[in-house]
């Protein structure tokens, strides 16, 4: 398999490259693309090397000609960052003179990175879908993620959305269990960076109840989520919500406080030093603090079943509705577990979903629709709409002044609103 990788010149590269160094051995050549020269120069010098240390028989290439790289490939990984950590800091920064929480994939921020994302991934998807392999999948881990995957599949591609965050809860759960993780089973089910884990199955049993029982500080911390809440909803939500159960809580903290993307534009420069020393061979302790950890081992794997190479795990993917969530629409894109084939990934079977986490899921569903309208046709209208629809933003005076701000720091990256 020829892969390519959309991005691949991103400090989180050798995350993704360790993890096919692994375990992909279906990987004939790995093509790390990026218009950043110099930083792609580093980072693949360095995949190179990860690759000769496990003694990988795949190589390692990497090009800033995204037509070129993507010639021929069974599949691209698609890991964009539109406007780099100074857009990210943006987006973290402009929603707390409203009031509003700050943070890259939730609320306006999330917004506003949707609007400069949208369009050059189906940009790239388009010209993908040009020159790779007849049938060769994307796999998109760039966030928004269930937004970025809907209209991909809206404009027809062959596109499945991934995200840590279930694999990180099921490598928690198996630790906790003292199991293997591919012996845990998530009951895994919302949207994208919206999702609870409603059930932890070891050999047909569900061993939540249990976790919560001996393991209900350990968890609450790691998700930010107080005790109390957790146990009300007898489930374990992902740290993303957070940002609804504690939203006024988390805008006082970050009031002057520097944001994530900060710390993350920080690491990525010290990272970058550390890659340029060709003693290095493996991925440094500090890439852990860059966050996505297992991503490596999700792309993997969900790559191995799409290619029929692994009928047998589980996957927690952004895909199509279809019914599988009877309250939303067969067109929406949800995030569950499912098993995955060359047909494409096929969720597991839902179990009813209570009212509370359903009616929040519609909700940010419209939100989702009006966010993917505003980013393919663009006007303040559209973005000022789906402020509103968002069940973080949804006051008029929020929506009108959060609009205007989006704009205004989002303008180098919409051509509509130059």
């Amino acid at each position: 398999m020829r892969i390519a990788v959309i991005g691949g010149g991103s400090t989180y590269t050798p995350e993704l490259v360790d993890g096919f160094a692994r375990l992909g051995s279906m990987v004939d050549e790995l093509v790390l693309i990026d218009p950043a020269s110099s930083r792609l120069e580093i980072v693949g010098a360095f995949a190179a090397r990860i690759f000769d240390h496990y003694g990988h028989p795949g190589k390692v290439t990497w090009t800033t000609d995204l037509d070129a790289g993507v010639t021929d490939v069974d599949a691209a990984v698609i890991q964009l960052r539109v406007g780099g950590q100074n857009a990210r800091i943006s987006d973290e920064t402009f929603p707390l003179e409203c009031g509003c929480v700050g943070q890259e994939t939730t609320g306006a921020g999330g917004l506003g990175k949707a609007l400069r994302t949208v369009p050059v991934v189906l940009d790239v998807a388009d010209r993908i879908r040009r020159r790779a392999k007849p049938g060769a999948w994307i796999i998109d881990f760039t966030n928004p993620v269930g937004i970025v995957t809907c209209a991909l599949l809206d404009a027809g591609h062959r596109a499945v959305g991934l995200c840590n965050v279930a694999i990180g809860f099921q490598r928690r759960f198996a630790s906790y269990l003292g199991v293997a993780p591919s012996a845990v089973v998530l009951d895994h089910v919302g949207l994208n960076h919206l999702t609870w884990e409603r059930a932890a199955y070891v050999d047909g049993v569900d061993r939540l109840p249990s976790l919560l029982s001996t393991h209900l500080p350990e968890i609450s911390a790691e998700v930010d989520v107080a005790p109390d809440v957790i146990t009300a909803l007898g489930n374990v939500p992902s740290y993303y919500l957070s940002y609804f159960y504690s939203h006024d809580r988390h805008v006082r903290e970050s009031l002057g406080a520097p944001t994530r993307g900060q710390r993350v534009a920080e690491i990525e420069a010290i990272l970058l030093d550390m890659y340029r020393d060709v003693r290095l061979t493996e991925k440094p302790a500090l890439l852990g603090e860059r966050g996505g950890a297992f991503y490596s081992e999700a792309a993997v794997g969900l790559l191995a079943s799409l290619h029929g190479l692994d009928s047998h795990s589980v996957h927690s993917v952004n895909v199509r509705n279809n019914g599988t969530l009877p309250f939303l629409p067969d067109e929406a894109v949800i995030e569950v577990s499912a098993r995955a084939g060359l047909e494409g990934p096929a969720p597991l079977p839902v179990t009813p979903v209570t009212p509370d986490l359903a009616g929040l899921i519609t909700h940010v569903w419209g939100y989702e629709e009006y966010a993917i309208d505003a980013a393919l046709r663009g006007g303040r209208e559209r973005v000022y709409r789906a402020l509103l629809a968002h069940p973080l933003i949804g006051q008029h005076e929020y929506a009108d002044a959060l609009a205007d701000k989006l704009i205004a720091t989002g303008r180098d990256h919409l051509a509509w609103a130059r």
